[in-house]
Parts: C-alpha cells; structure tokens; sequence
C-alpha cells in the first residue's frame, strides 16, 4: 500500500520539493500551506489545505479531513517555518519574537499532536521535524530562531521517547544555509548589521562548511524520504545535519 504523507508548508521550497521526491516514490501526497495562490499552482493530484500551522483549530480540521478522507497517516514532515527578525536581541520587538516561536514552536507542537493518534492506532508511523543546525549552535542576531529550534529538537526526543512503543518514530532534519528567497532575506539583513555586503556574508557562510557550500531544498527532501522508508525503521530519536558539515556556525566576515 502506498504511503500517505502530510507535509506543512508544502507548497514552495523546502516542502514543494519533499512533496515532489515522495509524489515520485508513489506516495499519496497532501499539502498544507498558508498562501492559497502558492497552493493553486501545486499538481491537481496533490490533497490540499489552506492552514495556519499557528491556528489549533484549522490544524485540527485538517487531520480530520485527512482521517475522513484517507484514513491512515504514515509520514507527517512538520516543515513550516519563518526566518524571524535578524536583529540584536534587544532590537528585536516583543510581536517578531512571539511571531517566530509561534509559526516554529506552536506549528510543529499542533502537527505532530494531530498525527499521533491516528499513528498510535495503526501502530506505525514516521514524523520528520524540519529543525535547523541553528538548533544546534548559537547564531547572533537570529535569537528567536534560534531558540525555536533548539525546541523543536527537545519536542522531537520527547515524542521519539512517547511514541516509540506504538511503533512511530520520531527524527529531525537539521538543514544548514538552503538556497532561496529565505536565506538571501537573512543574508541581506546580516550584512546591514554588520556594515558588509551580502557577497561577503555569504562567502563567509559557504567557509564555515567543510563542503564550502549551500544545501539545496533537493538534499533535504531525500533525506525525508530516507527517514521515512523501511531502510531507516530503527532510526528515531535523531537529529540529521544535512548542511555540508557546519565546522564554525558564526564565521567572521572578511
């Protein structure tokens, strides 16, 4: 029987491209995604919702769907997230910190939350956390970034420790720079802060990697559907850097 797979954020970037590795690996896909105009222009075949990952409620009406519609629910990748402000921590307002650790914290507490009981039920089940190695260092003026991704970590062992004698698992994927609109924002926003240009901030990135260089929204959708093949059924509990080896997380600009 094919896999059933729900991806949040699923409609661009990172998520667009896990959606499309296990669309080929002959999963039944759905997507939800905050923009509906990014969600119109996904393949007709895919399932779709328009949700806030935020909202308790409208994640809650998707599992229902997926329950009523599909009834099983084998892979869950808890994707979505927002950069935050790339500020000083005492520039930063009270709204851009609540707002990072809403979309990032609350988002993947309210996915893996609505996954878990109709996992527990069929006894099986896999849940891919989207962290970041900025939940494995600190990085300067990401605070709440960071902060929300060190906890989606602890949430993942947890429920790794919770969930494992039902027979789900539980990993994260722990994404270094990924190439996009996402990280060219914070670059540019780094650069001012550091009176530099944003040429020199990513140079000084790619050096801090012992593969010189950015990951792609490709690298990290193959290791999704890795963690969530038979190939990886004694695998939980782990966090997965896919990030060319991250040897100086906070390298100086040159």
């Amino acid at each position: 029987m094919a896999k059933t797979v729900l991806i949040t954020a699923g409609a661009s970037g990172i998520g667009c491209a896990m959606a499309t590795q296990f669309d080929a690996s002959g999963a039944t896909v759905w997507i939800t995604d905050i923009d509906q105009s990014a969600l119109d222009k996904c393949p007709k075949h895919w399932r779709k919702s328009r949700a806030d990952v935020r909202s308790a409620s409208e994640m809650s009406d998707v599992f229902r769907n997926i329950t009523d519609e599909l009834g099983q629910l084998d892979v869950v990748c808890a994707n979505a997230g927002t950069a935050g402000p790339t500020a000083l921590i005492e520039e930063q307002s009270i709204e851009e910190f609540a707002d990072c650790l809403d979309v990032n914290i609350k988002g993947a507490f309210y996915t893996a939350r609505g996954a878990l009981p109709m996992m527990k039920q069929q006894g099986s089940g896999s849940i891919i956390f989207t962290s970041s190695t900025a939940g494995l260092y600190g990085f300067p003026y990401r605070a709440p970034y960071c902060a929300s991704k060190w906890a989606v970590i602890g949430m993942m062992k947890t429920i790794a420790m919770e969930a494992g004698p039902y027979g789900v698992r539980a990993n994260v994927i722990a994404p270094g720079c990924v190439e996009g609109e996402r990280i060219d924002g914070v670059i540019e926003r780094e650069a001012r802060q550091k009176n530099t240009t944003p040429e020199a901030v990513r140079a000084a990135y790619e050096a801090g990697t012992s593969l010189r260089s950015f990951v792609s929204a490709q690298d990290i959708a193959n290791m999704a559907v890795f963690l969530s093949s038979d190939q990886a059924k004694m695998v939980s509990g782990q966090v997965i850097p896919v990030d060319g080896h991250t040897e100086n997380p906070d390298p100086k600009v040159v």
